[in-house]
Parts: C-alpha cells; sequence; structure tokens
C-alpha cells in the first residue's frame, strides 16, 4: 500500500503537470446534471407543483412525496438569505479543546512550516529534484480515509488514473473498509499503509503517483514496495543532501511568508512575559538564517532555549540521546550540559533531559507545529502539554465554505437526506422511483461539494459527511489549530478558547436537516406511525 489517510490534497498542476486546477463542480464528470440549489432548481423529473393533501397510494403517493420536496426547496431557500455566508474567519483559532492562554506560562515552536510558512513554489523544486535523483540511481493506491477507516469512494488513484469503486473493494476482500492492524502505527505508518500527514508530502504523493503512472503506461513491470521505497528515498535525499534548505536560502523573500507576522507574534509574547523555545529538525545555519530573514540578527534573544536536529520524533521518547552544544559558528562542543542557556544552541538531547532542566511541566507548556505525529501526538498524550496544529489548507478550505455555491450545496444536501430517511417508509413501486432519484440527486450533490475543494480527493476535513482520518488525528492530538501561527495576533495573551459542543447523534434538540424537511411544521414521524 503506496499511501492512505490523506493529510494533504495534491496539487492539481504538481499531480498532472502543470494542467490547471481543480474543475469547477459544473465540468467534472460524475457530477452530471445538477448545480448548485437555488429557490427554482429541482431535481429531473420533479413536479413544479404537487398536491399537498394526504396520500391515499400510487400517484398520489408520488405527488405527496414531490410535493414535500418542493416545500423543502422553498424552506431550505428561506433558511439561507445571502448574509449567511462568509461567517467563518480564514484567520480565526479553532479549539478541539478548552484552554486558557492566561494559563500558558511558555510557547514552544517547531520551525519548518510552522516559525516560517513556505510558499507553494517550494513543491515543483522538491519534485523537481527527486525525480532526478530518481532517474539517477504496495496495491499501490493513493486514497482518502475517513475516521472510521473506510475508503471515500471516488478518491482511489493508481498513479494518475482513477480506480474504480468495485476494484478498490475487490482489493479489500468485498469492502471499502482498511483493517485496523495496517493502520496502527503510532506516528502513522502501519505495515503496509502510510499516512502523509504535513505539507511536505506533498511532492512525495504527486511523485509517487508521476512514477506509477509512467509504469503502468509503458507496461513496466516493477515491485510496487521497492517503487514507493525507492520514492520515499529520493525525497528524503533531496533534504538529507541540503537541496531544499539551499533553494530557500538563495531567495528568502521568494519562499518564506509572513515573516513579519511571525516577528510580531514572538515580540508580543516576550513582552507579556512568556518564556519561548524552538525544537526542530533543521540544522542551525539554516534556522539561523531564516530566522535572521523573519526577525533580525538578535533572534536568539527571543528564546530561552533553542534545539536544533532534534530528530523528531524520536526526540519524545529516546532517552539516550545527549545535548551537545554549538559555538557561534555551529561547530560541536564537549561540555557536558547541566544546564539550558539563553542565547545558546542545542542540538539533538531528548525530552527527559528537557524537562529535567527547564521544569516546564504539563498544561503551562503550549508547543505548536505542523505534523500531528512527529510534533504533538507525544506531548499531548504522554506529558500533558497543550498543543496547537499548523494547518496551512484551512484558510483556503474556510473561503470556500464561506461560499454561496457550498453553503447551499451542503444545505441542500443534509435537507434532501433527511428527507430520504423519513420518506423511505413509502416503499411502493411510484414512491421507490422517487426516492431513487432523490438517492442520484444527492450523489451528485455530494460530488459537487468534493470538487468545490479538489477535484481528486475532496476537503482533507470530510469525506462525504464522515470526518476523515487526518481530522480525528487532529481533534486527538490538538488543543487549538489554525491556518498560521499569524492567528495568535487577532487574540489576547489571556483570551480564553472555548470549543463550540458538538452534539452527540443521540443529543440534537434540532438538526440542520430537521429544520429543512419542517419537522418543526410538520410531524414527520406520524409517517412513521405504522411501524411500531
Amino acid at each position: 500500500m503506496a499511501g492512505a489517510g490523506l493529510r494533504a490534497v495534491a496539487r492539481r498542476w504538481l499531480l498532472c503537470g502543470g494542467h490547471g486546477g481543480p474543475r469547477t463542480a459544473s465540468s467534472s464528470p460524475s457530477c452530471p446534471g445538477c448545480g448548485p440549489p437555488g429557490p427554482g432548481a429541482h431535481c429531473p423529473g420533479a413536479p413544479r407543483s404537487a398536491p399537498a393533501q394526504t396520500p391515499a397510494g400510487g400517484a398520489d403517493l408520488s405527488a405527496h412525496l414531490w410535493a414535500r420536496y418542493q416545500d423543502m426547496r422553498r424552506l431550505v431557500h428561506d433558511l439561507l438569505p445571502p448574509e449567511v455566508c462568509s461567517l467563518l474567519n480564514p484567520a480565526a483559532i479553532y479549539a478541539n479543546n478548552e484552554i486558557s492562554l492566561r494559563d500558558v506560562e511558555v510557547y514552544g515552536f517547531d520551525y519548518d512550516y510552522t516559525l516560517a510558512q513556505y510558499a507553494d513554489a517550494l513543491h515543483p523544486e522538491i519534485f523537481s529534484a527527486a525525480r532526478d535523483i530518481l532517474i539517477e540511481h504496495y496495491k499501490s493506491l493513493l486514497m482518502k480515509i475517513d475516521a472510521f477507516h473506510y475508503v471515500q469512494l471516488g478518491t482511489a488513484y493508481r498513479g494518475l488514473q482513477p480506480v474504480p469503486d468495485e476494484e478498490v473493494i475487490e482489493l479489500y476482500g468485498g469492502t471499502q473498509h482498511i483493517p485496523l492492524y495496517q493502520m496502527s502505527g503510532f506516528y502513522g505508518k502501519g505495515p503496509s499503509i502510510k499516512q502523509f500527514m504535513d505539507i511536505f508530502s506533498l511532492p512525495e504523493m504527486a511523485l509517487l503517483s508521476c512514477v506509477v503512472d509512467y509504469f503502468l503506461g509503458h507496461s513496466l513491470e516493477f515491485d510496487q514496495a521497492h517503487l514507493y521505497k525507492d520514492v520515499t528515498d529520493a525525497i528524503r535525499d533531496v533534504h538529507v543532501k541540503g537541496l531544499m534548505y539551499q533553494w530557500i536560502e538563495q531567495d528568502m523573500e521568494k519562499y518564506i511568508l509572513r515573516g513579519d507576522e511571525t516577528f510580531a507574534v514572538l515580540s508580543r509574547l516576550v513582552a507579556h512575559g512568556k518564556q519561548l523555545f524552538l525544537i526542530t529538525n533543521s540544522p542551525f545555519s539554516f534556522v539561523d538564517k531564516g530566522m535572521r530573514h523573519m526577525v533580525g540578527p538578535d533572534w536568539r534573544q527571543l528564546f530561552d532555549v533553542v534545539i536544533v536536529q532534534a530528530d523528531k520524533p524520536s526526540f519524545f521518547t529516546d532517552r539516550r540521546k545527549p545535548f551537545r552544544k554549538l559555538d557561534e559558528k555551529g561547530s560541536l562542543q564537549w561540555d557536558r550540559i547541566t544546564r539550558l542557556e539563553k542565547g545558546k544552541i542545542y542540538r539533538q538531547g531528548n525530552l527527559f533531559d528537557f524537562l529535567r532542566l527547564t521544569e516546564w511541566r504539563g498544561p503551562r507548556v503550549l508547543y505548536f507545529g505542523d505534523h500531528l505525529y512527529s510534533d504533538l501526538a507525544d506531548l499531548m498524550l504522554r506529558h500533558g502539554w497543550r498543543t496547537g496544529a499548523i494547518i496551512p489548507e484551512l484558510e483556503r478550505e474556510i473561503r470556500i465554505i464561506n461560499t454561496e455555491q457550498y453553503m447551499h450545496s451542503l444545505t441542500w444536501q443534509q435537507a434532501l437526506t433527511g428527507l430520504l430517511e423519513r420518506m423511505q417508509t413509502y416503499q411502493d413501486a411510484e414512491s421507490r422511483q422517487v426516492l431513487a432519484a432523490w438517492m442520484k440527486e444527492r450523489q451528485e450533490l455530494r460530488c459537487i461539494t468534493k470538487a468545490l475543494f479538489n477535484a481528486q480527493f475532496g476537503s482533507i476535513f470530510r469525506t462525504f459527511h464522515n470526518p476523515t482520518y487526518f481530522s480525528r488525528r487532529l481533534v486527538r492530538f490538538s488543543d487549538l489549530y489554525m491556518a498560521s501561527l499569524s492567528c495568535l495576533l487577532n487574540y489576547r495573551v489571556d483570551f480564553t478558547f472555548y470549543p463550540r459542543r458538538t452534539p452527540l447523534q443521540h443529543e440534537a434538540p434540532l438538526w440542520m436537516d430537521q429544520l429543512c424537511t419542517g419537522c418543526m411544521k410538520t410531524p414527520f414521524l406520524g409517517d412513521m406511525a405504522h411501524i411500531r
């Protein structure tokens, strides 16, 4: 299995060699015939009007169902005035757990994609270099999985070609479900599945897809495990050989984003008496140049502790690696480390010595990182730190959610689902035809909302209705999540984040589909009374 549980959605230009962005919903071949719903839109085959009286049977039942359908259309339109869109702020911080910044005394940060946000222009550079390395020197599917380990049909790819749903189901023994043992690794690596969890995964996903597509297109035999390892090694070599560091250092204006905002966040925290530390896997020379660009030559004075080449996530679990001090030129010193000094640079080490030397423990520490496993999982689950996830894709997804097309499509989809649930008690031949038409329209709506985010994989946070596997881990491993560190500038340093109460299925007195299907006006349960 080459990859699953997608965290990042590969850009269309990266997957297909630069041929445009995601298709619009109207051009998606899998979603014909159903545009965004409005007051005049209706399912093909639906009558423009129908009697609303209680049905007797046959054609009367069909007319009764279509009358409910039309009533719902009008109600959905009335529920969604134009001003209902754009309610979400892309620069907001979202809470999975209640946390008061007043109680946080120590702030920790990863470097890459946390303190330093990188431009998308970096991805094709990594892709091209890894491709060249691969040239010189499992089932093999890329797919999206939900929180319950089910493959979202329509998101499985072999190379650049979509895999039919029937084939995906056959590959997994007649089911869409991925067994737990294949996904049970704590750091997202099961015995036959790897989860792509961060932005750095985009070039790897794209290269893997392109190479598999080439091999299949030229009828070349290959071992899937060997190919996957070679691609992964090529991507790793881009980092090990320092190529990525060289590109960024040569043109920081091009590749580093929001540097002034990073400086503002750090300065503000220090001004309010907070202690700061940095733990990164990147080398000192690279971090130093980047921080000088964003913050200035005295950047180290903002941090109480700086640790480079930490080798996360083993930094959090391996007690054997000691801290080593670096001099001003980045050379290793031989001193025994008995305390961590402000303004000094340390390499490697381990979290247990870090805790012993700093005494920074528990919920008064808040650490920010972009990788749920390598940065956050151990700190939250084993050490009780508070954690903040940096999810750059969140900004774009929220802007899509705020569009009128998405809001209407999703609300009508929910309403139609509620109508299907309640009207399924009608099982005569005429009614089954109506229900089949609604099911077809519902599937088309699902395809439309998926394509708004990405034609291949949809949103990184949801399958059609369930949270993705990534979303489930995001909730588990982070107290807060946001698009960038600069979102902190929108809140006071003593702000308390309160997560919204998310109703369980049995708790909610009013769901959106109940409102939309007219449950508050019409006793739909009466339609089901004969079942009892």
